[in-house]
């Protein structure tokens, strides 16, 4: 037995010397350049590949299966000249024996300037598409079927997976890609992206062990020009069988410059635990750092049903940083706000949920200065770009983001040297009492400027809902604000809006129909007891020149998409009504009855000692009609003084023609001053004004009305007449004949 096993061990060392000795004469005798005629015909037949070799094919055979090419090209059939590849040199080689265990031992692989030129073509097809798909071969005739006969079905070859077989493993000592660069261009957008000096190292490459990685590259793209610098390290594990990858320790950073930062660098980096588990369709990271110049965020990502729709779940946390620097830092500069110190903190973390086609930021968390909002931020259609906002702020404070005042002061200064020249030049007019309605408004006319952004609208598809503790925008402190709106298809509409204002209230609705051609705007407003003197502005006056709680209910609607288009196409009704009104620092009713008593040629024994002036009533209507609001019962009443108007506020031009009738009332109190009391014949008289003229000139644009002077006169005249008619005529003529008189002397 032991000569058995003695004479087949040197058997078997034979056959190896020989397999060894056959091995060494086949790479000596055997050249493979002398066969790359039919090498390139075999990758034309095969993989539909024109490959051009230019240098010599070095190779071996036992007990390493090597090979090395060097200046190789590659291109398709379909262009011969022009190779999608080009490589200076590639070297590989594959252990023998271990292949038939069915595993893939190799030593290191190495290459040498890769170049690959990616084109898509103005058809949209690339030119890479067509590559290892074998030639077209003419299909064999099939066997002819006698009548009545079956033809056998066609044999099916068999395939790998029919038979089970073991999976290959994978054992390569290392990969070397050096000085490597891959272009692409597309024809139809003009598009180009590069990445150049590509270089990967990696360790030894084996399933189930640590595989240190190191990869970096320069980006470049012209739409826009941007230019980037970019290194990735990490250490690779995968198991083949589980399909599970895992890159660990990764870390990628570099930075970018061009078009859009603006001469500025962006410096960025990325960290965290990278996880692929394809039986289980999960992918997460883990550990996740990024940073952007100053910018610091941290965070986990995971992605669920890779296979079918992958569904996004994680969380992000930004620390604080200055938003205002941070874009500087990016050649982005913020426009000038009032306070210079806003937009200078922000701090943020949210829930991120998401599929391909939607994301969300749920339970954010958002601080923006000294504003804190929480809530939800949603895009549940990224293709038509669908927002969901529903936020609630504890304050916000507008008027910190506004424009500075700088350029509201020139506006406004402009606006004043205007009004005094307008005051100037009618004022020839006012003296005159014959005061013409302009034929534009006299300050500023209205602009024919598209106002709304409507092409941007008729797209926009918008949910929110947004409440405020305390919100303050043009000095005025809003409580509890609400706002409610929605947008779709072109029709926007404001469901509510609505909070508390100096102990008042005020709510509102709005509707934009952007769907016609000439865009439909309506309002609904309601105001309940506001202050008037908070909205009214005084100039080196602290006391406002009226006081008091205003109601108003206004429906209106208009067209177009200018100012003058909107009031000029202004229709609808209003109301308002002034409660517990006042006229601070003037005693109205001592000066009226001052006057009284010196018609009256007696002097006041109780004058009326109030320092203001109440407002009994104030009220009124209007009705809109394509710009012209008509006034027809104005009514406002004062100790002594009762006001009766009607008449037409031209918001065109900002003009006005009112007829005010005034009756004097006297000394009305319980103990009247008999000084103050008006004369019998002037009781219940009715003294007419006419206000024609600009609107801005306000009281100076009025003056007594000649026509209604004129009937006051004739009624008063006929009252002389009817008493001397009585004195004189007494009991002698019937009663009859004294009321034809009266009535011919009136005529």
């Amino acid at each position: 037995m032991k000569a058995l096993g003695k004479i087949l061990g040197l058997l078997a060392l034979g056959l190896l010397l020989i397999v060894v000795a056959l091995g060494f004469a086949l790479t000596q005798l055997f050249d493979p350049n002398d066969y790359k005629d039919e090498i390139r015909q075999l990758a034309r037949d095969k993989a539909n590949l024109e490959l051009t070799l230019n240098g010599d094919i070095g190779w071996s055979l036992f007990p390493w299966l090597g090979l090395q090419l060097q200046q190789t090209s590659v291109a398709s059939t379909r262009t011969p000249d022009q190779p999608i590849a080009d490589l200076e040199m590639i070297g590989l080689s594959v252990r023998v024996l271990p292949l038939l265990r069915r595993e893939i031992q190799m030593s290191d692989i190495r290459i040498d300037g890769l170049e690959l030129r990616l084109r898509r073509d103005e058809q949209g097809h690339g030119n890479w598409e067509d590559l290892g798909h074998p030639a077209q071969a003419k299909q064999p005739e099939q066997p002819k079927v006698a009548t009545g006969e079956t033809a056998p079905p066609p044999k099916v070859p068999a395939t790998p997976a029919d038979s089970p077989a073991r999976a290959l493993r994978l054992d390569i000592d290392s990969l070397t890609l050096n000085n490597a660069r891959v272009d692409y261009q597309d024809a139809r957008s003009g598009q180009k992206l590069s990445a150049e000096s590509i270089q990967l190292n990696s360790g030894a490459i084996r399933p189930d062990s640590d595989i240190p990685l190191k990869l970096s590259a320069f980006l470049g793209s012209n739409q826009p020009v941007l230019r980037a610098r970019t290194e990735l390290e990490g250490v690779l594990r995968f198991d083949p069988a589980l399909q599970r990858f895992q890159l660990g320790n990764v870390r990628l950073s570099g930075e970018a410059s061009g078009e859009p930062l603006k001469g500025k660098t962006l410096n960025f980096a990325a960290q965290g635990e990278l996880l692929a588990d394809l039986t289980a369709q999960v992918a997460e990271w883990n550990g996740l750092k990024l940073t952007a110049n100053q910018l610091r965020a941290i965070g986990e990502l995971k992605v669920r049903e890779l296979g079918k729709t992958p569904q996004l779940s994680g969380g992000l946390s930004i620390a604080p940083f200055n938003p205002r620097e941070f874009l500087a830092g990016l050649g982005q500069d913020l426009p000038a706000t009032a306070d210079s110190a806003s937009l200078t903190r922000l701090e943020l973390s949210t829930q991120l949920s998401g599929t391909p086609s939607a994301a969300a930021f749920e339970k954010l968390d958002l601080k923006l200065d000294d504003s804190q909002f929480t809530g939800r931020i949603a895009v549940a259609d990224l293709a038509r770009r669908a927002l969901r906002v529903q936020l609630k702020g504890d304050r916000l404070d507008l008027d910190r983001y506004l424009a500075p005042k700088s350029a509201q002061d020139k506006q406004e200064t402009a606006g004043a040297a205007r009004q005094a020249e307008v005051k100037g030049a009618v004022a020839t007019a006012v003296q005159n009492s014959d005061t013409p309605l302009p034929t534009a408004p006299t300050q500023q006319a209205w602009s024919e400027e598209p106002v709304l952004p409507i092409d941007a609208l008729r797209k926009l598809d918008l949910q929110a809902e947004l409440d405020v503790g305390q919100l303050t925008l043009d000095r005025l402190p809003i409580g509890n604000a609400h706002l409610q709106a929605a947008a779709k298809d072109g029709l926007l509409t404001l469901q509510s809006l609505h909070g508390e204002l100096f102990d008042g209230s005020f709510d509102a609705q709005a509707r934009l129909d952007a769907r016609p051609s000439v865009p439909v705007l309506s309002l609904q407003k309601h105001l309940s007891r506001i202050p008037v003197e908070k909205f009214i502005k005084t100039e080196g006056k602290e006391e406002p020149p009226i006081k008091g709680l205003l109601d108003l209910n206004a429906d209106l609607e208009t067209r177009g998409n200018s100012q003058k288009a909107w009031i000029e196409g202004l229709n609808g009704t209003a109301s308002f009504a002034l409660h517990d009104g006042m006229l601070p620092d003037a005693n109205l009713e001592q000066q009226l009855c001052l006057a009284i008593a010196t018609l009256n040629r007696k002097g006041l024994n109780n004058p009326p000692s109030a320092k203001d002036t109440p407002f009994e009533e104030l009220k009124g209507s209007l009705n809109f009609t394509n710009g012209v609001a008509s006034n027809p019962d104005l009514k406002a009443r004062i100790p002594g003084l009762t006001v009766n108007g009607n008449g037409d506020l031209d918001l065109r031009v900002l003009g006005m023609d009112y007829r005010v009738g005034v009756i004097v009332e006297g000394d009305r109190r319980e103990m009247p001053d008999a000084a103050c009391q008006v004369n019998e014949r002037y009781v219940g008289l009715e003294w007419p004004i006419r206000c024609r003229g600009p609107l801005e000139l306000g009281a100076k644009a009025c003056r007594l009305d000649r026509d209604g002077v004129g009937k006051i006169a004739a009624t008063l005249a006929g009252e002389k007449l009817d008493k001397k008619l009585e004195e004189k005529l007494g009991d002698k003529v019937s009663p009859e004949l004294k009321d034809a008189l009266k009535g011919l002397f009136k005529r």
